[in-house]
């Protein structure tokens, strides 16, 4: 049990084993051929699937690719957020799933009041500032929460990755229960307000607007966070404070406060993906919260900790993989489908330990 831990902690951190360069030869052949192989069976073998060849049915070929992105665009929302804490600040933030529930939640009774109602409304009813401010009011309120978090729980003890892990997971129990307590366990939508509502069609597909809308939202987050990170003194100063926190200090530079921004940050990001998550591709009950904690780990995992680029990589590879296996497996095993998600993670791995654009911790 305890070798298998250290295994874990191993992946999530980075660190790496050796290899011998005929192993990694052979590694790398095996994955390209599974590569290969999945694109011809895609492409021109898939005819048991519930989609077709793509060859025949590029139709449906061109809408798994679209429900690709819109899905990668939701999975990076939620898992930039994560990657700046935990990948690049090295916070391990085991609470983020929660936060991730807790807006959407915010958000959709905030919608049932703006709107006047005690049910899920139609969308018609559901003008602009009905959906933008619930959206607002559940980012900010988790902001703030995210911040008391760190503040009071995580400060303290930068670097201990184990006694950080119970904290947030002690953290995420509690919130799970007090939300299952005042909000119900009833699966309930957030509606998307009706200008965003509609639906576009192209090359003999009818797709929906507010899908669009998620990817627009994704891309503007990933241009937000770049800029951010790689062209402003708060961006520089946080990846420099990670890398060496006495010499930032030392320059006079207040490392905690920033810190605390990024966090802020990072749980907004969180409230951000809830309520548009909460809004497109899922209601929201108990146990969300840890499916999308999962869904920001493995994004990580396979980007890689501490890159943005390697979080647009993993959410990108991980929504192609969510999107195209249960529409080309066959038949009779597309329930099988969670299991292409561990099937890529090992790929990756065993490629990359570091994942696809990581590093050392």
């Amino acid at each position: 049990m305890t070798t298998v831990m250290t295994g874990a902690v191993n992946v999530l951190l980075g660190r790496r084993g050796r290899h011998v360069p005929w192993q990694r030869a052979a590694t790398r052949l095996l994955i390209t051929a599974a590569i290969v192989f999945v694109l011809v069976w895609i492409i021109f073998l898939a005819g048991n699937t519930s989609n077709g060849p793509a060859v025949s049915a590029p139709s449906d070929f061109l809408k798994s690719i679209l429900n690709a992105l819109t899905i990668s665009g939701l999975y990076f929302i939620v898992a930039s957020g994560f990657t700046l804490v935990f990948g690049l600040m090295r916070t391990v933030q085991m609470a983020h799933g929660s936060l991730f529930l807790l807006a959407g939640y915010f958000a959709l009774e905030y919608q049932l009041d703006f709107v006047g109602v005690t049910a899920t409304p139609d969308r018609n009813q559901v003008a602009w500032a009905d959906w933008w401010l619930p959206l607002v009011i559940g980012v900010v309120v988790v902001s703030g929460l995210g911040l008391f978090i760190q503040q009071v729980f995580l400060r303290w003890n930068q670097g201990q990755d184990l006694r950080q892990a119970l904290i947030t997971i002690a953290i995420s129990i509690v919130l799970g229960d007090q939300m299952i307590q005042h909000f119900g366990g009833v699966a309930e939508p957030i509606t998307f307000t009706h200008e965003i509502h509609g639906y576009v069609e192209f090359i003999g597909i009818r797709y929906g607007i507010h899908q669009f809308f998620v990817i627009g939202m994704a891309l503007g987050v990933g241009g937000f966070l770049w800029l951010l990170l790689k062209k402003t003194r708060t961006g520089m100063v946080i990846r420099a404070g990670v890398d060496d926190t006495p010499m930032v200090q030392a320059l006079g530079i207040n490392v905690q406060k920033v810190f605390a921004v990024a966090f802020v940050l990072g749980s907004a990001l969180a409230g951000l993906g809830g309520v548009i998550a909460g809004s497109s591709v899922t209601s929201l009950s108990p146990g969300v919260d840890g499916q999308w904690l999962l869904h920001s780990l493995v994004v990580v995992i396979i980007g890689g900790m501490g890159s943005l680029g390697g979080a647009a990589a993993g959410s990108l590879l991980y929504g192609v993989v969510t999107a195209f296996a249960p529409a080309y497996l066959p038949t009779d095993y597309a329930y099988y489908s969670i299991i292409a998600t561990f099937v890529i993670l090992a790929l990756v791995l065993a490629m990359r330990p570091y994942g696809l654009f990581g590093r050392p911790a």
